[in-house]
């Protein structure tokens, strides 16, 4: 079973080719990430990391988390499904009027 991995503050230099290396060392790498802003195609210091699996993804995280990487402290965990931020509340209010 493979695990998806978040890897957080991360340098604004860092490449996908990075990250990988960074990773391969524990296991097999399916596919890593680094996430970039769509407007000016920069990193935003952080991705993610799919590894084939799951318990060389543990050791990994529980290698790299709190590591020096270019003078940044990565933050590494177990990625969590994004979940719906918006809050809740019901629809739009009825507005009064006549009808006509």
């Amino acid at each position: 079973m493979s695990i998806k991995i978040y890897v957080g503050n991360l340098s604004f230099d860092s490449s996908e080719a990075d990250l990988n290396g960074l990773f391969t060392t524990y296991g097999e790498v399916v596919s890593a990430k680094v996430i970039s802003d769509q407007f000016t195609g920069r990193s935003r210091g952080f991705g993610f990391i799919e590894m084939a699996n799951r318990e060389e993804g543990l050791k990994a995280i529980q290698a790299l988390d709190s590591k020096d990487l270019g003078g940044r402290t990565l933050k590494v965990n177990e990625a969590k499904p994004k979940t719906d931020s918006r809050g809740g509340g019901g629809g739009r209010g009825g507005g009064g009027g006549s009808r006509w």
